[in-house]
């Protein structure tokens, strides 16, 4: 294989044995979830106050998630794991955005950045899995929805923001759970949940 066939090889490889991130985009779902219970019960300012620091307990529980599942993401690296680095430096430059926002703008407005800016790196992600369409495709419907529901309901935009990212994310666990499968068996790579696709097994 050339090169180019030989970096997408491992690219697919890590997409097969990570599940495509499957616990990250979970504990990303919970995360949104509580964000629109919490919209329900709350007023604004002490909702995106809690979301602040909520945000960070995101990694822990893709940690938690992840044992619990058995994908070692933090042992994992591919030749193109260094490319996550800038891709969360990326995201997490929105950070002076909501700050900004904060003083200067509707709480509305800083729910959407929240909404749209966390998923700032997801291409990157999926440039590195060798799977960015769909990866891309998250983030599109993320803004996308936000958008729409800004403008459309806004009386419901601290519920249905939250909920409706929440159901992109559920969306994209099913299908990375699904297609990092389909990956897997391609390859022939044992992965968490799969089988070995391996020739003696036909």
């Amino acid at each position: 294989m050339d090169l180019k066939s030989q970096l997408l090889a491992e690219r697919l490889g890590a997409y097969a044995r990570l599940r495509g991130g499957f616990p990250i985009v979970l504990a990303g779902m919970v995360f949104w979830l509580a964000m629109a219970a919490g919209g329900a019960v709350m007023e604004p300012i002490p909702l995106l106050q809690a979301a602040f620091g909520g945000s960070g307990l995101i990694f822990p529980l893709a940690l938690g998630l992840a044992w619990a599942f058995g994908i070692p993401f933090l042992k994992d690296r591919t030749a193109v794991s260094p490319v996550l680095i800038p891709a969360f430096v990326s995201m997490l430059l929105f950070w002076p955005m909501v700050f900004i926002a904060v003083a200067e703008a509707s709480a509305g407005v800083v729910l959407c950045l929240l909404a749209i800016g966390l998923s700032i790196h997801w291409p990157v992600i999926g440039w590195s899995y060798g799977r960015a369409a769909p990866f891309c495709a998250h983030a599109i419907a993320r803004a996308g929805l936000v958008f729409a529901i800004f403008y459309a309901f806004p009386d419901q935009r601290f519920t249905l923001i939250p909920l409706a990212v929440a159901a992109v994310y559920g969306a994209s666990a099913l299908f990375v759970w699904a297609d990092s499968g389909r990956v897997a068996r391609r390859l022939g790579i044992a992965a968490p949940g799969i089988k070995a696709a391996l020739p003696a097994a036909a």
